[in-house]
């Protein structure tokens, strides 16, 4: 038997509330062996998280309070003075963050971020350190690297953000990692990638993982043994296959029962709510709109020939080298009250779509009417006129909300500053809205910290209607949110979907989630579309080898379908062109009625 590599004894974590002593984490223990993977799962607020930031010391001294024991390699950790902890933490503990925007500097190229690990804790000059950031960027599969190396976060899609975090995390071979949420930001592709390689790391290094998630799914696929946590404390630990086929305590079960499986919604035309919990009787009702119904109206959204292209400038008279080719030649259309979901890998040019119909980023060329009226064209008060019709949901509440504005006045702004309320029927419009949302209008008071991630959401959602707009585009809106929270946001959106005739332009890359939202579905790949058709044609019969693809490596929610994967060396693919290249003309195949395939 060897020993553990991490053991955490009858660990409390206590924080300072208004001078008392809070227990965040109460009496738990467990081990990690070496290559060992041990999954850390339940629902925000459970602790988890702070299990992670004790194991690291990472939390405010002076705020904190621990008791029990955490060992490292048979040291113990807690006793530790600050240098002690610092040459153990980035060097033989990596940590990857799950907001990788908090974890980069946005104000130093991200070469510097990594070389600057390398020097410190491997001692490496700047020469060699720069090569092997470059080895490390091409190992968590971010193409260019070596041009990449020079630029900053802020130009990196959220994918990709987290891939360098996690090349960051990778950097010195630690011997434990601790993984908190490493992959809810990432598509599937990107996220089977990157568990094959944590895998294989583990094999190569004999490194220990310690995964903190709520999707079950990544459990099953790469943890050896789980353990349950439920308000602070751990209700179940034993082996993945036990947890998943024998789970004994009823919180395990709901948490089991809330997983989106993919296939759940072969033989279902339309989106259908999901079963929140088990005192939900009968089936959960589709939404009322039948597909042909959506089809023959008005769009609310038209979109012919989109392209939007980023220059990339060098040389000293900052000439053109090259360009992105973020998006090319898109053109699909939206009608009211239904859903159509962008799909696609991270960098596929979902989100810059999304914020190019807008007018947040300005489009190269191609028409975009909302409602009919030309939004490319428009001047800036024509401009302000359409966005009522239009509203985006961001994927992160937190930051799409300012901190130190009450929620009511965040909601009320838009109606006020366009002069639709004075602020009296504003005030009105809020407490009803809020209601709409599933709050309370009393909390119309609160900042956005006194709000959980599920409830900020809904405040977001809240703000989106403010307007009455006719369409909303949701980029990304539930993929950082628990299961159950994720399946309460979703039901609420096909609620208002139902009740004010809403559409959505749905951009995401959870699968099980889109599978269970859309009437259609678009699959994005280097900025084009690639297959577009309805969503039964896209989960039941996906014809596109990219399709097929994606689909194939959606993590299965069973220990006992685990797929040996292997990181195929593929090309890396990249919307990077040289400034002389000219995009070729793409031929479409019609498979059945509104199904179209690139060919």
């Amino acid at each position: 038997m060897h020993n553990p590599v991490l053991q955490v004894d009858k660990l409390n974590t206590a924080f300072s509330v208004d001078g008392e002593w809070l227990n965040v984490v109460r009496e738990l223990s467990f081990s990690i062996g070496p290559k060992e993977t041990l999954a850390l799962v339940g629902e925000s607020g459970s602790g988890k998280s702070v299990t992670a930031m004790s194991v690291m010391r990472l939390l405010d001294e002076k705020q904190t309070r621990y008791s029990g024991s955490i060992r490292f390699d048979g040291q113990e950790l807690l006793s530790l003075n600050r240098a002690q902890m610092q040459s153990i933490r980035g060097n033989r503990i990596g940590m990857i963050f799950q907001e990788p925007m908090t974890s980069l500097n946005p104000v130093l190229k991200i070469g510097v971020q990594i070389t600057e690990v390398l020097k410190r804790h491997r001692g490496m000059d700047d020469k060699t350190a720069r090569a092997e950031a470059v080895r490390l960027l091409e190992k968590v599969r971010i193409p260019a690297a070596t041009s990449r190396l020079n630029e900053y976060p802020l130009s990196f899609s959220g994918g990709m953000r987290q891939r360098v975090v996690i090349a960051i995390a990778l950097a010195c071979n630690p011997r434990l990692l601790i993984a908190d949420e490493p992959t809810t930001a990432l598509d599937v592709t990107i996220q089977a990638q990157i568990l094959t390689l944590i895998k294989s790391l583990q094999e190569e290094e004999g490194m220990s993982v310690l995964f903190i998630t709520h999707d079950m799914g990544v459990v099953a696929e790469v943890a050896d043994r789980t353990l349950v946590m439920h308000r602070s404390e751990a209700v179940e630990q034993a082996t993945t296959r036990e947890i998943f086929h024998l789970p004994q305590h009823p919180y395990t079960r709901a948490l089991l029962s809330a997983v989106p499986r993919l296939g759940a919604m072969n033989g279902v035309a339309l989106p259908k709510r999901f079963p929140l919990n088990d005192m939900q009787t009968g089936e959960p009702q589709p939404v009322a709109e039948s597909v042909d119904t959506l089809r023959k109206g008005q769009p609310v959204l038209d979109v012919k020939n989109l392209v939007t292209r980023f220059d990339v400038k060098s040389g000293l008279m900052r000439r053109v080298s090259a360009r992105v080719h973020a998006v090319e030649d898109l053109s699909f259309s939206l009608q009211p009250g239904e859903t159509l979901s962008l799909v696609g890998e991270s960098g596929c040019g979902k989100s810059t779509t999304g914020r190019t119909i807008l007018r947040l980023t300005e489009a190269t060329s191609g028409d975009v009417l909302i409602a009919r009226q030309d939004i490319r064209r428009a001047d800036s008060a024509r401009l302000a006129e359409i966005r009522t019709q239009a509203q985006m949901i961001f994927q992160d509440p937190y930051e799409s909300l300012n901190p130190r504005m009450r929620i009511g006045q965040a909601i009320a702004e838009p109606m006020v500053s366009l002069g639709l309320h004075n602020a009296q029927s504003a005030k009105r419009r809020v407490a009803q809205l809020l209601e709409q949302v599933g709050l309370q209008s009393n909390m119309a008071t609160r900042f956005p910290h006194q709000f959980s991630g599920g409830q900020r959401q809904r405040i977001c959602i809240a703000r989106a209607l403010a307007l009455e707009p006719k369409m909303i585009i949701a980029d990304e809106a539930v993929s950082a949110l628990d299961v159950s929270v994720k399946a309460q946001v979703i039901n609420l959106m096909l609620d208002l979907q139902e009740q004010l005739g809403l559409a959505y332009l749905f951009i995401s890359h959870d699968m099980a989630v889109v599978e269970r939202i859309s009437h259609r579905v678009a699959v994005m790949y280097l900025g084009e579309i690639v297959e577009i058709g309805s969503r039964a044609d896209i989960f039941e019969n996906p014809q596109h080898l990219y399709t097929r693809k994606l689909l194939a490596a959606v993590p299965v929610p069973d220990p006992d379908v685990r797929r040996k994967r292997t990181v195929v060396p593929e090309e890396l693919a990249s919307p990077l062109r040289a400034a002389t290249f000219q995009p070729p003309v793409r031929q479409y195949r019609e498979v059945s009625d509104g199904h179209f395939v690139q060919l």
